[in-house]
C-alpha cells in the first residue's frame, strides 16, 4: 500500500497552491510549496515524551527551518525556539539539521503550540486552514485517590488534553471538581487507563453525564450600555450587537465592520473578547453556546471615559441579554448507532431503539444478521450494551459515534 502511495500520489511540490488567510487583512493568500519561499508549516499532532517533553509533528508547506531557529506561531502570536529537529520512524528518531517544504518532522522545544497552529513568517502572517475538532459529548467528574496526587493529576490531564484536542478538562467553579469531557465512554475509559499505566496516577471517576450545549432559535438585536466609576475613574461603553442562529456544526463567529475612526482597534478587540468569554456559559441554561453568529453593528465610544474594561464588559453583557431574548434552547448530542443482531431478534431491537427516542435510518439484511442504523440521543444510550445482550441472548453487538447536536426534546 505504501509503495502505491509513493508511486501514484503526487509529491508535495507537484500539488497546486493552497490557500491561507492573512491574519490582518483577512484576505485569501496563496501558499506555494517551494523551499525558497518564506517558511510556513502546520502542527498536525502533539505527543508527550517523558524526556523531551512535547513532540510537535509539523508538515512544512513552504520554506526551510533550522535547528536553533526562533519560529513565529501565528495563532498564538508568540515566538518559540527549535531546540531539536527529528525525523521519526515508528518509535525511533533521527536528528536532522533542517526541515524543508514537503517534509514532515518533529520539533522539540515548543511549549505553547497546539494541534492546528500555523508556524510562519512574523512579517507575513498567513494562517493555513485550521483543523476542526468535534465538541465533546460526554463528561465525568474525576478526582485523585489520594490528596497528595492532586497536582500530579492536573498535570497529567493537561498533557492528555494537549495531545488530544477532543478531550477537555475544566474545573467546576461551584464544587471545585475537575470535569473531563470526551467523545464517549470508551474514549474517557482509555484516557483514564493511560493515566494509570503511563503516568502512575490513580483516580476516582464519577458517573458519565451528557455534555449539553446551548444555542438560540431566532435573530435579535440589542444595545448595551456600560457605565461605572471604578477607583475614581469613569468607564463607559456602548455596543449594538445582533445575534443569529447558525446551521448545526458551523460553530460560533464574532464579526464587525466598525471603522477605526469610530472605535479604536483595541476597544473592538476588548468587545470581541468579552463576547467570546460569555459564550462559555450560555445565559439561558448555563451550558456552553454553539452555532451562534454575533455581529457588532455599532459602538458608542468616548475618548475620555471609553476603556477596554468597559467594552469587554459591554460585550459580555450585551451577548447575554441578546441571547436571552433570542429564545435560547438546550442542544443534546445525537449519535449514529449501528446494531448487528440475529434476524430473530431484530423486531425487539427496533422497538427498544424507538422507545429510547431513536429514529431508524436503515435496515440492511446480511447473512443471518440484520444491520440496524439509527440516530439516538446520547442521553438514552447509557446502559444499552446490557439491554442489547438481554434482548439478543448475548448475540447482538453495536457501535456508535457522534453525529450532531439537536434541540433537546422535553
Amino acid at each position: 500500500l505504501l509503495d502505491a502511495v509513493v508511486e501514484y500520489l503526487p509529491a508535495p511540490d507537484e500539488l497546486q497552491e493552497i490557500t491561507g488567510i492573512h491574519v490582518k487583512t483577512e484576505k485569501p493568500n496563496e501558499v506555494t510549496c517551494r523551499k525558497e519561499a518564506a517558511y510556513r508549516g502546520i502542527v498536525f499532532k502533539i505527543q508527550n515524551d517523558k524526556e523531551a517533553g512535547s513532540l510537535c509533528f509539523i508538515r512544512m508547506y513552504s520554506g526551510t527551518i533550522e535547528k536553533g531557529e526562533a519560529l513565529f506561531n501565528i495563532n498564538k502570536r508568540k515566538r518559540e525556539r527549535v531546540h531539536r529537529l527529528m525525523r521519526m520512524h515508528a518509535n525511533k528518531s533521527t536528528h536532522i539539521e533542517t526541515l524543508s517544504a514537503g517534509d514532515i518532522a518533529v520539533v522539540v522545544g515548543f511549549k505553547l503550540a497546539q494541534t492546528g497552529d500555523t508556524i510562519g513568517s512574523e512579517g507575513f502572517q498567513v494562517a493555513l486552514e485550521a483543523i476542526t475538532f468535534p465538541e465533546p459529548v460526554i463528561s465525568v467528574a474525576i478526582e485523585p485517590k489520594t490528596y497528595s496526587e492532586g497536582n500530579k493529576l492536573k498535570e497529567v490531564l493537561d498533557i492528555l488534553a494537549k495531545e488530544d484536542p477532543t478531550f477537555t478538562v475544566k474545573e467546576n467553579t461551584d464544587t471545585g471538581q475537575l470535569i473531563i469531557s470526551g467523545m464517549g465512554e470508551l474514549h474517557l475509559d482509555v484516557l483514564v487507563t493511560r493515566m494509570t499505566k503511563e503516568f502512575g496516577v490513580e483516580a476516582k471517576v464519577g458517573k458519565p453525564q451528557v455534555s449539553y450545549h446551548e444555542s438560540i432559535c431566532r435573530e435579535y438585536t440589542h444595545t448595551e450600555t456600560y457605565h461605572k466609576v471604578l477607583g475614581g475613574k469613569e468607564h463607559q461603553a456602548g455596543l449594538t450587537i445582533k445575534v443569529m442562529p447558525m446551521p448545526r456544526g458551523k460553530g460560533n463567529t464574532v464579526t464587525g465592520k466598525i471603522s477605526k475612526a469610530k472605535l479604536p482597534e483595541e476597544m473592538f478587540e476588548a468587545a470581541v473578547r468579552g463576547i467570546k468569554n460569555a459564550m462559555g456559559s450560555g445565559p439561558g441554561f448555563g451550558y456552553p453556546t454553539i452555532d451562534i453568529s454575533v455581529e457588532i453593528l455599532a459602538a458608542d465610544y468616548d475618548q475620555q471615559s471609553g476603556s477596554e474594561l468597559a467594552f469587554e464588559a459591554a460585550g459580555a453583557m450585551g451577548f447575554d441579554a441578546a441571547c436571552r431574548a433570542a429564545e435560547p434552547a438546550i442542544l443534546e448530542p445525537v449519535m449514529i448507532v449501528d446494531v448487528f443482531s440475529p434476524a430473530d431478534f431484530v423486531g425487539d431491537v427496533i422497538g427498544n431503539i424507538t422507545s429510547r427516542g431513536g429514529i431508524i435510518q436503515s435496515l440492511t439484511s446480511k447473512t443471518a444478521i440484520e444491520h440496524v442504523r439509527a440516530e439516538v440521543p446520547l442521553s438514552q444510550m447509557f446502559g444499552y450494551s446490557t439491554t442489547l445482550r438481554s434482548i439478543t441472548q448475548g448475540r447482538g453487538t453495536f457501535a456508535m459515534e457522534f453525529s450532531h447536536f439537536a434541540k433537546k426534546q422535553s
